[in-house]
């Protein structure tokens, strides 16, 4: 543009001192002016907003240092707001036919003031038209009876806000009234400052002190940059308000007081309120979704993106035991020999290189002894997220997450949910918008069937910020809510609606509580560093928890108790001081899909009757356990996969009747799955483990047991002893399963495999522990140690590849039946003094050693057993007298030959026998292979069926 020649610089120089209504007439000259115009957005356009009596800065009071994207556009938003009010005015009119040729009439402004036309509100008042404007000058006007407003009219204040100060009580009897640039306070004879019932008032850039705003329905209002010192505004069965940009100060009660379903009957100014709302820019971009979130307080400016898909492993060693990375102290690196233990428990100290699956070879044998080897592979199942935790963890690499793990953005989660959709742009009720409540008791109470939408407001340092009780419903959108003395959010008596894309932090209880029977929809929220949990569910409270990043709080990132029942799914939950998840006192939830890492204690915790349903979780890099079942807890732990954790990967206490099933265990510190007795200390447990904090401070937490409602779920099918099926247990720290247990005990169709120290260790088994169906491979020492007084039963496993022996056992009732135990590198099978033992039906194999082997007085009935040699110079058996108490009947005895013919495992083929066994998720949805092996044998045998009454062997 250059018109008369002047550069743009000179003619936004000259247009920077028009007033707004030449402003308007410029723009619309042409498209040239229209865009220079425009361009005056940060001078001139910018000016005008600023220097507006009747507005704020478009950012106050949460941004004030802020910029706005337009001043223009804030600057208009604001003007079309202010006149809303007037939007009747032709619905006053007596004949909208006559109203063509009525000749308009001026609105007049009455001054009110010391020297000007009336000296009191009141008597102005008395004069209004119509829509006239009544001008209040520098001063304190105090009336001493109820003003009744009959007219709509507009009241000013004249000057800066404060100069005006207006003792009254207003009651509204007329359709519309504006009101602005005033200081309300309450006339001595009632704390109630304004109230409307079925009218439209409009506040802008007033101040309010210590007195109540009423409004019922049909009545609406709107509100905009207002401060609120210790105020009060009831809105009552109202069908939409507006509050905007206004400040709560100091409020002894609640700030904000929504009552009532919004009334059906509607005013004229509804549908204009609505109009302005969906016009207004909004809080959720449509494209640039996903805010920035930090993973702590002390990095702000390391923002990290909820589409993160790694995990960083910290420190600098892993957390699995040294025992399973390092050879033993004494021990001669890269030895290939074994030695033998106090116990008779063969030790290997070779390196952990068998995960392969196959069988070791001697490579320091000597060449003239011949050794025969099984050839077979061993294979687990896969874990459900893939080949990210195949491996160990190796520190500073980060692992990648599968997709099912990654944080969506609240856009993404809106479009696959239509429901949560459709609460985003619902308004009915209240909105309250870009306001700030601070310093006061309470922020925003909706009940009896309220119903209040908040976005982008700021919450601190209150008593709480939101409640909603008796069947109300609210839809909270990027508030920021923190440091409150209680719980952020309040849910209780069917409470419900949408809690989105908050940040909630630094509060004293839990940053959310839903309590009786509320169910909202949490979703994609920050919920962090609180002085207790992150969201606590209790009394039959339900819910869906959903895609938020819970993080370092003090107490559980979720705490279910007595019966909460929520859907937890697709969470990040971690570096919390306690447990990610903890389950007491009858608590319930289905939780899935959630990544719990890095938690100082259990990834999950379950105790006193808790009965959650755990699928399909990643549990990884916890200080303690990965998942914690203590007294009497319950539930189904089903398709997790548990992962480097400094503590076991399932520590459960035998009381307790988990359902552990096709879980992937593997890389944790100590035992992969542990199972003890109930003891009186917390110190008698390893790791320290005892009772988490009960939530007692509540005062009416006894009562809610007699509200309790009994509810027959079918996810959770009642067992009456503690199983673990199906899991793949690789890779820990110590033993893959500890058992120290007095109650019964099922262990059927695992996968166990290449453990630090046993595959199994039965230490204490007082009732009898069920061990069937399992391949126990390539652990480091022994694949089962059954320890003395301990009543086990063995059957149909494969024990293959172990460095110890196959199976040691000294219990006073063991009985091994229809197992597989070969190419073990100790005895396939050692019965130690005062033992009790039944081998019925095994095949029985030794890489180097005895294939059965008594060690002093042991009883044992050896029964239908095909053993056969393993290395040339070693005998199956090496008989010794006065042993009356070993019986061996009908073995058949294997020995070499020459190489010429094969002998296969058939009929059956080789154990375990899992094809038809598998349950869960891991069999269902990714077709895992729990086992797949060879089952062929070469050598010339010779022998046959023994039927002495007793042969006696022993190890030299």
């Amino acid at each position: 543009m250059e018109a008369g020649g002047l550069p743009l610089e000179l003619w936004r120089m000259i247009l920077a001192y028009l007033h707004l209504p030449d402003l308007g007439r410029c723009s619309l000259v042409c498209r040239a002016w229209y865009e220079l115009i425009l361009s005056l957005d940060s001078t001139r356009w910018r000016q005008l907003c600023l220097g507006c009596t009747e507005c704020r800065h478009p950012n106050w009071p949460n941004q004030p240092d802020v910029e706005p994207e337009s001043w223009r556009e804030a600057f208009k938003q604001h003007y079309l707001a202010s006149k809303t009010w007037t939007k009747n005015a032709l619905d006053l009119e007596s004949s909208i036919c006559f109203s063509l040729f009525r000749r308009r009439r001026e609105r007049r402004t009455l001054s009110v003031g010391l020297g000007h036309e009336f000296d009191s509100l009141s008597s102005a008042l008395a004069m209004a038209s119509l829509y006239d404007r009544i001008m209040l000058f520098p001063g304190v006007y105090e009336e001493q009876g109820e003003i009744i407003l009959k007219v709509p009219v507009e009241i000013v204040g004249h000057g800066k806000l404060g100069k005006v100060a207006l003792l009254a009580s207003i009651d509204q009897h007329c359709s519309t009234t504006r009101l602005c640039n005033l200081v309300f306070m309450p006339a001595w004879f009632s704390p109630i400052m304004y109230k409307t019932t079925s009218g439209h008032v409009q506040f802008d850039n007033c101040n309010f002190e210590n007195g109540h705003i009423q409004v019922h329905g049909p009545g609406t209002c709107q509100v905009k940059f207002c401060t609120f010192k210790n105020t009060h505004v009831f809105l009552h069965n109202v069908p939409l308000c507006v509050l905007e940009n206004c400040e709560f100060v100091g409020s002894e009660n609640n700030s904000v007081t929504v009552e009532g379903h919004p009334s059906a009957d509607k005013n004229w100014a509804y549908k204009y309120l609505l109009g302005l709302i969906k016009s207004s820019p909004p809080l959720l971009p449509p494209e640039d979704s996903d805010f920035l979130m930090s993973l702590d307080l002390e990095s702000r400016d390391q923002a990290w993106s909820p589409r993160t898909c790694d995990i960083v492993i910290e420190g600098s060693q892993s957390p699995t035991s040294p025992a399973s990375s390092s050879p033993k102290p004494g021990s001669k690196a890269g030895s290939q020999e074994a030695e033998v233990g106090s116990d008779g428990e063969r030790v290997a100290q070779t390196s952990d290189s068998s995960d392969g699956g196959l069988s070791p070879s001697g490579e320091d044998e000597d060449e003239d002894q011949l050794t025969y080897r099984l050839s077979y592979q061993v294979q687990g199942p896969r874990p459900v997220l893939g080949g990210s935790f195949l491996g160990p963890p190796l520190p500073g690499a980060s692992i990648q997450l599968p997709s099912c793990l990654v944080l969506n953005s609240l856009q993404q989660e809106l479009q696959k949910d239509k429901e949560a959709m459709a609460l985003v742009n619902s308004v009915q009720g209240c909105l309250i918008r870009k306001c700030l409540f601070r310093d006061g008791k309470g922020g925003v109470l909706v009940c009896s069937y309220g119903q209040a939408k908040m976005e982008g407001n700021i919450f601190r340092h209150l008593t709480y910020a939101v409640r909603c009780i008796h069947n109300s419903k609210i839809v909270m959108l990027r508030n920021d809510i923190y440091r409150c003395r209680a719980s952020g959010i309040f849910l209780r008596l069917e409470g419900g609606g949408l809690i989105a894309g908050n940040n909630i932090y630094h509060n004293a209880e839990a940053g959310v509580d839903i309590r009786k029977k509320s169910n909202p929809l949490i979703l994609c929220n920050q919920i962090h560093h609180g002085l207790r949990s992150g969201i606590v569910v209790l009394g039959n409270g339900k819910g869906i928890i959903r895609n938020n990043q819970i993080f370092s709080n003090k107490e559980a990132g979720i705490y279910i108790l007595y019966h909460g029942n929520p859907i937890v799914s697709g969470n990040h939950i971690y570096k919390g001081r306690a447990a990610g998840i903890a389950v007491n006192e009858n608590g319930k939830g289905l939780i899935t899909e959630n990544v719990i890492r890095e938690n100082q204690w259990g990834g999950v915790d379950i105790r006193r009757g808790g009965i959650p349903v755990l699928r399909s979780n990643l549990i990884c890099f916890g200080y303690s356990d990965g998942v914690v079942v203590g007294d009497e807890g319950r539930g189904l732990i089903e398709g997790n996969t548990i992962y480097a954790n400094k503590g076991c990967g399932v520590w459960m206490m035998s009381s307790s009747l988990p359902h552990v099933t096709s879980n992937h265990v593997s890389y944790n510190g100590l035992y992969g799955v542990a199972v003890f007795s109930q003891k009186d200390g917390s110190g008698e447990f390893p790791g320290g483990h005892g009772v988490q904090e009960n939530f007692s401070n509540d005062r009416d937490a006894i009562l809610w047991e007699t509200e309790l409602e009994k509810e027959d779920d079918p996810l959770r099918r009642p067992i009456t002893t503690a199983l673990v099926e199906s899991n793949s247990i690789n890779h820990n720290g110590a033993s893959g399963l500890y058992v120290q247990s007095s109650e019964a005990l099922h262990v059927i169709t695992n996968v166990i495999h290449a453990n630090g120290d046993r595959g199994i260790t039965v230490a204490q088994s007082s009732q009898p522990t069920r061990v069937a169906n399992n391949s126990i491979s390539c652990n480091r020492q022994s694949g089962v140690k059954v320890e003395a007084q301990c009543k086990v039963e063995l059957r149909g496993n494969g024990i293959y590849d172990n460095r110890g022996h196959g199976i040691i056992t000294r219990g006073d009732s063991t009985i091994v039946i229809e197992n597989d135990i070969i190419g073990n590198r100790g005895s396939g099978l050692q019965l130690l003094p005062r033992s009790d033992t039944k081998v019925i039906k095994n095949r029985i194999h030794s890489f180097r050693a005895y294939g059965i082997a008594v060690r002093g007085r042991a009883k044992a009935l050896v029964q239908e057993n095909i053993i056969f040699q393993g290395k040339t110079n070693k005998t199956i058996f090496q008989q010794i007298s006065n042993n009356r108490e070993c019986i061996m009947q009908n073995n058949k005895f294997l020995v070499f030959k020459k190489k010429s013919d094969t002998w296969r495992l058939v009929n059956p083929p080789a154990r375990p026998h899992l094809e038809n066994s598998l349950r869960g998720p891991s069999a269902a949805h990714n077709g895992q292979k729990v086992t797949g092996m060879a089952t062929r044998i070469t050598a010339q045998v010779e022998g046959g069926y023994h039927s002495n009454r007793s042969i006696f062997c022993t190890i030299l």
